[in-house]
């Protein structure tokens, strides 16, 4: 699926049809049929696809990953927070696979998986690897205001596409996240100021008045896969004692040919480095909800 980001300014147009959106739609994680999960992805944004992950694969995850960020601490980008706030002690992790330490290789095995990177090249066909990210999200822990991945990566022509692994049992109470199917079928919003007391990121979107936020209810070792246009984020972390964490990855269409510079290089899917254009960050986004040019 080729898509292009608005790079000028657009008359606003009437929106695209999504009578079709259905919501997310769950799919087994171990063998989904790949036209299934082609469709789904095509039709929704995203797609939920139940035990990617053994539980004991994903425990290695949650303590390799946790207990390198108790006792080491490095990687972690604390995004200004003050030392009262629970992300200071758990901060989120950026390209740990990039990293020569035991996270950072675990993070690199994941991102080249064939039951991970494989899925997304079901999805979207061939791929290249841009990014990881692990998010402890601990209790009291603010959300992610409601924002598109593509803002970020700059993939052209076609956009991102995000694989998030639960690496615990996440709901509505401990800040799983919430997506607005169909909103893959818009260019990127340009972004307002979010709420800090809520979010520990500085911008958001609004949401389209004909659609709605679908709140996801992941188990241990489910992926979400879904569009860099898609609309999502995820409100705080309300429980009393449990964690949110997510391992993320991005990917890249092989269509695309410019990609901002920060998650270069790239790896295919051997693990070898590629590297492609520099997008040019920033300049305007769109104005309005303005539908896709597939």
């Amino acid at each position: 699926m080729t898509t292009t980001q608005n790079t000028t300014q657009n008359t606003p147009v009437g929106p695209p049809d999504v009578s079709e959106v259905t919501g997310l739609q769950l799919l087994d994680g171990a063998s989904p049929d790949p036209r299934q999960l082609a469709d789904a992805y095509e039709r929704n944004g995203a797609v939920h696809l139940r035990g990617v992950l053994s539980d004991e694969e994903v425990r290695e995850l949650r303590d390799v990953f946790t207990g390198h960020i108790e006792t080491d601490g490095s990687g972690g980008a604390f995004d200004e927070t003050g030392e009262d706030d629970p992300l200071h002690a758990y901060p989120r992790m950026i390209q740990p696979h990039r990293d020569d330490h035991q996270p950072g290789r675990l993070a690199r095995r994941w991102l080249l998986e064939q039951r991970v990177m494989g899925r997304v090249i079901e999805a979207v066909g061939p791929v290249w690897a841009a990014q990881s990210m692990f998010y402890f999200k601990p209790a009291g822990a603010r959300g992610q205001a409601m924002h598109q991945d593509n803002y970020f990566l700059q993939s052209h022509p076609e956009t991102c596409v995000a694989a998030w692994i639960a690496v615990d049992d996440c709901d509505a109470e401990n800040g799983a996240l919430g997506v607005v199917p169909g909103t893959h079928r818009y260019e990127i919003e340009c972004p307002e100021e979010a709420d800090a007391s809520e979010s520990f990121t500085s911008i958001t979107v609004r949401i389209p008045e004909h659609l709605g936020v679908v709140q996801t209810d992941m188990k241990v070792g489910d992926m979400l896969i879904f569009h860099g246009s898609l609309v999502h984020g995820s409100r705080p972390n309300t429980s009393a004692d449990r964690f949110r964490r997510s391992l993320i990855f991005h990917y890249i269409p092989k269509g695309s040919h410019e990609v901002a510079a920060s998650y270069q290089p790239l790896l295919d899917a051997a693990g070898d480095e590629v590297t492609i254009e520099n997008s040019e960050y920033g300049g305007q986004c769109g104005e309005g909800w303005v539908p896709l040019n597939h």
